[in-house]
């Protein structure tokens, strides 16, 4: 009886309380619960309706609004047109014509959208009402409708304005919010991400778990453009399931089909049309004619891929339709495109040409619309046999590339968008070869690496060059290999070839390989192996030996005994140490007992190690770590202690700064001026980020109460520059563990290339602290003797090998020398402090 005294209390002091009432709709309004926010403020309304038409009102327009949230745009209209008048009070009068200005708009019916926000305007220029906020917004979401991109932004940053003018937090979420959508129209992504995160960030601090939904999801369609597939599909599908639990069926259905593109760039056609079916389903039943367009187009392209032409051309005219409709001429553009794959497919080639052509010189067109259709343009011609249209076509969709990444500020927004050329210069590559133009495909393939890597050690480098690629960036590959006295194996691996460059001081020789996926699939294979249990020199394994048949033995005859090997890899090469590869001949053995070998990012970076301005040699020693544990997840290094005394036994006092325990800090190392020193060595815990590498870090001590202050972030790193002969990180993964296509493996190792250090030793997997002491003990005894990093690296592995108990390559093989250059970094760095389909806006 008391419980149903208090029960009934509360229910009754709520419903005598509109107040009340109201706040605990809109509370679930704001953290993303639109179907329970929807139900409690019809509740309210249906009891209010004919004793107080002001709250009546406030609750109409709450439901309004979780409807308009949830994509029901509709509904949205039959139930603000159900009261008999309109609101007295003149906020909420605003509010439902802004409300069904963007309901309008959403469906597509510019005039009558115009027509109610066109009533509101008047009446802000009147007196300005704390709604009028909501009003921008409205206007903004109904130019990004028309792809008025440019009139969108504008808005937007008026909503923002506004919205910090009169303290409205939510009105602030959503200005950030659709102000990153405005980026992500305009192709610029790496701003978009920053508008975006900011939105997540205002958001998760007000509890609006919907919004954050949304920049969560437009974060996935930001890093499916920048070519970040796999950070994609992570926020892409955790959007989804976070829109389908609140009822939010418009990001629901953007999400889905955001996923669906990262299966089709996979190859996985059928899990993208079901995806695109799915978000044409749940558009269709709300009627929301933009997402509609947008799984049209989808479904248009995937079936184009998959070979289902005739499904291709229909999606591309219903597509079109509605993008004629809305006269939006860039929407028209991208199912245009299919239209003359399909041509293109059935050997129409006068009207794939005349639709290529069209696409790439429309005033409306987008960068990577415009490489599409160039890139299309080139397959055209090269399968009609015109080889010189065919190469002009090619060289003007990368061009078109190279400008958009150039565009491009933000290091972890350049990383993965080289992932958007890899079929460009794959099938340039090979169209070179295929023209007996071996030399020239090797210097586009040379084009093709460790840009963002050059970029801030020597300067951008401007577009594809326009005739020849033999220019100033792309060096002669034979002279590299003379100034380097060594043999330098150079990878491409290819969807229908692969190729090794065999470079010589004398001679290019080319040799072509088996497909990419055949080559990954030995390389997994034979890392997984390496791990054991067997030993694979034991066990004489099967992929160890394909992948030296493969890679190496093509060029062997220009490999004598202790040759000097620099390794260019290619893709899933990155992760593989060549060093284990298995020699069959005479005796089974490791192919590091036969050459010293090091790796390099591209021919134009080996070139500079061996030339430009030099520090003059010194044997300064920076030697950080043993650090205290910041937390039960990072335990102290037992051998930590040992491996930092044997270091500095081979420098003397003054020749050494030593960083230990609590002094053994991120602060600490970039207030010692690391760019003073020649030799810098890390004793530590190390972790690599696969989805962000540049947020993998050095676990050292803590510099200050901040939960993360322990980490020496790979994005600062980059940030001081050094001039280091060389630096070692003597820790697990230092190498990172996310390969980029193009650039190789990022993670701490490319961060101290990138600020200017010459070499750099990093783990490709977890070290053992007993055999790295051994290990980084014997190396540095080489060093102090005088021989160079690679070769004393190759003696202290071999110690390893055959005088320790450490011989099986898991303990000595993690370590890998990369080489940097000479030049030192001379960029700035700007790195990412803490969604036309894809993204969602804001209403």
């Amino acid at each position: 009886m008391l419980l149903l005294i208090i029960t009934c209390g509360i229910a009754c002091r709520r419903q005598e309380n509109p107040q009340v009432a109201f706040g605990h709709a809109y509370k679930a309004f704001l953290r993303g619960d639109l179907k329970l926010s929807q139900e409690e403020a019809d509740r309210e309304y249906q009891r209010l309706r004919n004793s107080n038409s002001q709250w009546s009102w406030k609750f109409r327009i709450l439901e309004a609004q979780s409807l308009l949230w949830r994509g029901m745009y509709q509904q949205v209209l039959t139930l603000l047109s159900s009261p008999p008048d309109r609101p007295e009070d003149r906020q909420s009068w605003l509010e439902v014509l802004a409300l069904e200005g963007t309901a309008r708009a959403r469906l597509h019916d510019f005039p009558a959208a115009e027509a109610k926000l066109g009533q509101a305007i008047e009446a802000c220029q009147i007196s300005l009402e704390a709604t009028c906020g909501d009003v921008i917004r409205a206007q903004g979401i109904l130019a990004i409708q028309r792809g008025q991109v440019d009139s969108a932004r504008n808005y937007f940053e008026r909503s923002l304005q506004f919205a910090r003018a009169h303290n409205d937090r939510f009105l602030e979420v959503t200005a950030l919010l659709n102000l990153g959508l405005a980026s992500l129209q305009a192709q610029h992504f790496d701003e978009a991400i920053d508008w975006t995160d900011a939105a997540y960030q205002a958001s998760t601090a007000l509890g609006a778990n919907g919004e954050a939904q949304t920049a969560l999801g437009n974060l996935g369609w930001a890093y499916y453009n920048l070519g970040d597939s796999e950070r994609s599909l992570e926020l892409s599908l955790e959007a989804a399931r976070r829109a389908g639990e609140m009822g939010r069926i418009i990001g629901e259905l953007s999400w889905i089909t955001n996923a669906g593109y990262v299966y089709a760039r996979r190859g996985d056609f059928g899990r993208a049309k079901q995806s695109y079916l799915m978000a044409l389903d749940l558009a269709t039943k709300i009627g929301g004619r933009e997402d509609i367009y947008n799984a049209l187009r989808a479904l248009a392209l995937v079936s184009v891929g998959s070979g289902a032409v005739a499904q291709a051309s229909k999606y591309s005219d219903d597509a079109i339709a509605i993008a004629r409709a809305d006269n939006n001429r860039l929407d028209e553009l991208y199912p245009l495109l299919v239209k003359g794959l399909v041509a293109a497919r059935f050997h129409d080639v006068a009207e794939a040409e005349r639709i290529f052509h069209e696409v790439e010189h429309d005033n409306h067109v987008n960068a990577s619309l415009k490489w599409r259709s160039e890139h299309a343009l080139a397959r055209l011609y090269d399968d009609e046999q015109r080889p010189e249209d065919a190469d002009r076509a090619y060289r003007a969709a990368l061009a078109t590339f190279e400008a958009a990444r150039s565009s491009l500020q933000r290091n972890d927004a350049k990383l993965p968008f080289s992932n958007n050329a890899s079929h460009i210069y794959d099938d340039y590559i090979h169209f070179l070869v295929a023209r007996g133009k071996p030399d020239e495909a090797l210097r586009c393939a040379d084009y093709s690496r460790a840009r963002t890597l050059a970029d801030g050690l020597q300067g951008p480098t401007k577009g594809i060059p326009s005739g020849s690629m033999a220019s100033s960036t792309v060096p002669n590959p034979t002279d590299v290999a003379q100034r380097v006295r060594g043999v330098i194996l150079f990878y491409w691996l290819g969807e229908k070839q692969s190729y090794l460059w065999a470079i010589t001081p004398k001679k290019t020789s080319l040799y072509p390989l088996p497909f990419g996926s055949e080559i990954d699939a030995a390389v997994q294979r034979y890392r997984k192996a390496l791990g054991g249990p067997q030993v694979v020199l034991d066990s004489a394994d099967r992929d160890g030996r394909y992948l030296y048949d493969t890679l190496i033995a093509p060029a062997r005859e220009f490999l004598p005994q202790n040759a000097n090997v620099y390794i260019i890899p290619d893709g899933s090469l990155n992760n593989l140490n060549f060093e284990t590869l298995l020699v069959s001949e005479s005796k089974l053995h490791y192919w590091i007992e036969d050459a010293t070998i090091a790796n390099a990012s591209s021919l134009r970076l080996l070139r500079a190690s061996s030339s430009g301005s030099t520090v003059k040699r010194t044997r300064k020693l920076l030697l950080i770590g043993n650090s205290i544990a910041p937390n039960d997840r990072y335990p102290e290094l037992p051998k930590a202690a040992a491996q930092m005394d044997s270091v500095a036994a081979h420098f003397s006092p003054n020749e050494r700064e030593i960083l230990a325990r609590n002094q053994a800090t991120p602060a600490a190392y970039f207030s010692s001026d690391p760019g003073q020193f020649a030799y810098i060595h890390f004793v530590a815990h190390g972790t690599a980020s696969r989805l962000s590498p540049l947020d993998s870090a050095i676990v050292l001590s803590k510099s200050s109460s901040e939960d993360d202050s322990f980490k020496l972030y790979a994005r600062d790193i980059v940030r001081r520059p050094l001039r280091a002969q060389l630096v070692t990180i003597s820790s697990c993964y230092g190498a990172g563990e996310r390969a980029y296509s193009g650039e190789g493996l990022v993670g701490l190792s490319w961060a101290f290339l990138r600020a200017g250090a010459h070499h750099v030793i990093a783990a490709l997997w977890e070290a053992t602290d007993a055999s790295t002491e051994q290990l980084m003990g014997k190396f540095y005894e080489e060093i102090e003797q005088g021989r160079s990093p690679d070769a004393a690296l190759r003696t202290a592995k071999l110690a390893l090998l055959h005088g320790s108990a450490f011989h099986n390559p898991f303990y000595w093989a993690p370590f890998q020398l990369y080489v940097g250059s000479r030049v030192g970094s001379t960029a700035n760095v700007r790195v990412a402090q803490a969604g036309k389909h894809g993204p969602s806006s804001q209403e």
